[in-house]
């Protein structure tokens, strides 16, 4: 890899979090199609995708942090979260348990990033598009973005991403910024605490 590619002004770290086979690594090659060209960190069980982009005149590098099988432990390593400037969360629209994982994967974020900016990512949509019509009550509980995205046909795939490499940066060059957005999630989650056992969502009301 040329050096000259990765002259950035900016750079930025974005993490992945989610349960095993939620489609995290499939997003990752979808959104960078050619440029992939994943590191297996081994060692640390993750795997590191560099993407360059171009936001207002500025060359920005952006590092996205995939798991790569550690999350089988239903823990990260704390350096994985060190330095992170923003995460997206993965769930498979097929499979309950991984929408239900959602809330671990966010307190255990917060317990090493409290105010970093965080979206949730329902996956896999292309094996049943009517579940769009549901509602996935956790993003909302936590003033969280939520997307509908398929790896498998790129529905949703590259606006996420952009949207989240510009909340990163936003994040990076004013952090402070993004503490009204934590005071209104702990907010939203004191309220909401007392709704839990009446929560019903698009995974619970199938039948």
């Amino acid at each position: 890899v040329s050096k000259k590619k990765y002259d950035a002004e900016e750079n930025v770290k974005i993490i992945c979090l989610g349960d095993s086979a939620v489609g995290k690594s499939k997003l990752m090659e979808r959104f960078l199609m050619d440029e992939y060209r994943p590191q297996q960190m081994s060692t640390y069980a993750l795997t590191l995708y560099k993407h360059t982009t171009t936001l207002g005149n500025k060359k920005v590098l952006v590092d996205f942090w995939d798991t790569a099988g550690q999350e089988r432990f239903q823990s990260m390593h704390p350096s994985y979260y060190h330095n992170a400037h923003a995460c997206i969360m993965v769930f498979d629209v097929q499979r309950k348990i991984t929408y239900k994982n959602l809330s671990n994967w966010f307190k255990e974020l917060r317990e090493y990033r409290p105010e970093i900016p965080c979206c949730v990512v329902a996956n896999k949509i292309d094996a049943d598009l009517k579940i769009t019509q549901r509602s996935f009550n956790f993003a909302k509980k936590h003033g969280l973005p939520f997307y509908f995205v398929s790896a498998a046909d790129g529905t949703n795939v590259v606006k996420m991403f952009r949207e989240m490499i510009n909340r990163a940066l936003e994040y990076k060059q004013n952090p402070s910024d993004f503490m009204d957005e934590v005071m209104q999630e702990l907010e939203n989650f004191d309220l909401k605490k007392k709704e839990e056992n009446s929560d019903e969502d698009g995974l619970k009301a199938e039948n």
